[in-house]
């Protein structure tokens, strides 16, 4: 019997041409940094205005991470935020550096893209500006960013890729015979 013939993701040798994928990242801190703006100018803290019965705009500050995680500490927390986020993006350069599929290196430039959005936060002012906020009557998501929705994103990218790259090298191995 014929293995069927499968043709993997392009994947992009280590180059760097790779890095172009920063201007994915660029892109993610600007948006970031331009929304937060905007919220910070046109909102008082806790201030909210309601978009649709499930999606509200609100100016809140977390000195925490991701689901306000720590955010009742003494203040130590955001130089152990920021070093994860430094040395967690310093990886995911490397990675991008080394290359992969096309949603792979877009998942890590949306991660890197939100960590240093939400760096820069931490860095500038001591904590981060969360703004978008998911409700239902009494129920609440805990407020994010565009940058949190960038990790997100990226990280929905790389477990899909992952999923996708091991199917195709199962579809490559062909069915396993037993002897």
């Amino acid at each position: 019997m014929q293995k069927a013939l499968t043709s993997p993701a392009p994947v992009a040798p280590p180059t760097v041409r790779n890095l172009a994928w920063l201007v994915v990242t660029a892109g993610v801190i600007v948006l970031d940094q331009l929304t937060k703006h905007w919220i910070m100018t046109s909102f008082r803290p806790h201030e909210s205005f309601v978009l649709t019965p499930f999606l509200s705009l609100v100016l809140a500050f977390n000195p925490g991470a991701a689901f306000s995680f720590l955010a009742g500490a003494d203040g130590w927390q955001r130089w152990l935020f920021t070093a994860i986020a430094v040395v967690a993006s310093l990886f995911m350069l490397w990675l991008i550096y080394r290359g992969g599929s096309r949603l792979f290196l877009l998942g890590l430039a949306l991660i890197i893209g939100g960590a240093l959005g939400n760096l820069w936060d931490r860095l500038t002012i001591g904590h981060v500006v969360d703004f978008i906020l998911v409700h239902y009557r009494d129920n609440r998501f805990p407020a994010f960013n565009a940058a949190d929705s960038a990790i997100t994103v990226g990280a929905i990218a790389l477990i899909v890729d992952a999923f996708f790259t091991r199917r195709r090298e199962s579809a490559a191995d062909g069915p396993r015979v037993d002897a």
